[in-house]
């Protein structure tokens, strides 16, 4: 399992390499192809989802029925041909299309790696599994802003974009020929266990996915909550531009130092709030929902202080920090909430209605509002318009809480403890 387990995080850092480029590059594809912020956001946000949203849920129904491991060759080879064609774009325009397609790929791989994790993990070590596997994108998003300020300075952004496809390319290569031959793990109902996945038609598992999310309200509240934390990853999506914009930091020393804090901290969040919620599930009265409410307490108000610090200052650091544990230290348990209360045969279809629900919600329309909001501040005449954008969408993070105390709730009641 854990050899599984070490090739679904390489594959998973690899995706979030090619996804974060651009953040990772920001000033450089802003200034060459003369982005407004608006066009930064759409390109960040609306223009990911409009194909990654979508692609997510068909996604999550053929890993439910087809090879899960074939699948993700698949879209990882479509993702890394994308990257590559990106180092070409010269226009907003083929920029757009060359990041919608690479959304398309890259939207078969987080339905089929959980299921394959829930296959091979059970409930008492998932949310450390899920934890480990999600580390992949605090490492690949940090590389990517290292790769910026080092590879990027001596070969640009280009020849960067270019060079990751490639290598994308070869791993999908080598996936195509590992065998998906695990069994389906159920929740331990009959039906899940005489259901066999294969045989569950597209239409059917629509309504299983309706009837589960109606039936299940913790589902309910853990997917407002798990969306509503990534109101922080849009207005993270800001921050380089924010410290060399506005705090006035150098653009190729911040990009080194993004990449260290978001490698640490994002990998200290991800796989120690999946050992925590693990931990708190076998060792106490409390439930996985439990972890996230602690840690949008501390992380919040730590955020938001940084915004008005200045370069240079730790309270400013500290809040970058705080920025990279939160959103990720929620995955093991939301992600284990989910695969805990969805039925075996459409595991990965509730996993993409969740990873389309926080693609449109949060961040494509929370990146382009959080560019929008920069755009109409900055013409109204402030001089800090990226960091007051910043700050309302920090405090729309904070509705989260609302989501994980319902679930918590939810999973207090005498037989709701998988519901």
């Amino acid at each position: 399992p854990y050899i599984m387990l070490g090739a679904l995080l390489f594959i998973n850092i690899i995706g979030y390499v090619d996804r974060a480029m651009l953040l990772g590059f920001s000033p450089q594809i802003t200034g060459d192809l003369q982005l407004s912020n608006t066009q930064f956001g759409l390109l960040t946000g609306a223009v990911w989802v409009v194909s990654y949203g979508v692609m997510a849920l068909v996604c999550g129904s053929m890993a439910d029925r087809y090879s899960r491991t074939r699948l993700i060759s698949l879209g990882m080879f479509i993702w890394s041909g994308c990257t590559a064609a990106s180092g070409l774009a010269e226009t907003f325009g083929h920029m757009a299309v060359a990041r919608m397609l690479v959304a398309s790929g890259e939207a078969a791989l987080i339905p089929g790696a959980t299921s394959l994790i829930a296959d091979l993990f059970d409930d008492k070590r998932r949310s450390t599994a899920n934890g480990l596997f999600f580390t992949g994108i605090p490492i690949g998003i940090g590389i990517a802003y290292l790769l910026s300020g080092t590879l990027g300075a001596a070969i640009g952004w280009r020849n960067s974009f270019i060079l990751l496809g490639v290598l994308g390319a070869v791993v999908s290569a080598a996936l195509w020929f590992i065998e998906d031959d695990l069994p389906r793990r159920g929740d331990g109902t009959q039906s899940d266990a005489d259901t066999p996945a294969k045989k569950t038609s597209a239409k059917r598992q629509a309504q299983i996915v309706l009837r589960t999310f109606a039936e299940r309200p913790v589902l309910r509240f853990t997917l407002i909550a798990f969306v509503c934390v990534h109101f922080a990853v849009a207005g993270g999506y800001f921050v380089q531009l924010w410290l060399v914009r506005e705090v006035g930091l150098d653009q190729a020393s911040i990009a080194r130092e993004l990449g260290l804090l978001q490698i640490v901290f994002g990998c200290l969040g991800a796989a120690g709030g999946g050992l925590a919620s693990d931990w708190i599930t076998r060792k106490t009265r409390f439930s996985p929902a439990a972890l996230p409410i602690l840690m949008l307490a501390i992380c919040l108000p730590m955020m938001i202080a940084s915004r008005f610090a200045s370069a240079g200052e730790l309270l400013l650091y500290m809040g970058l920090s705080a920025s990279f544990i939160l959103p990720f230290s929620i995955y093991g348990s939301s992600i284990g909430l989910f695969q805990s209360a969805a039925p075996v045969m459409v595991r990965a279809t509730v996993m993409g209605v969740a990873m389309m629900s926080l693609n449109i919600v949060a961040l494509s329309l929370g990146t382009l509002l959080v560019g929008w909001l920069a755009d109409v501040w900055g013409h109204a005449g402030s001089t800090t318009p990226l960091r007051w954008a910043m700050l309302a969408f920090d405090g729309l993070t904070a509705l989260a809480l609302i989501g994980y105390v319902g679930a918590a709730r939810c999973l207090r009641r005498p037989g709701n403890a998988p519901r």
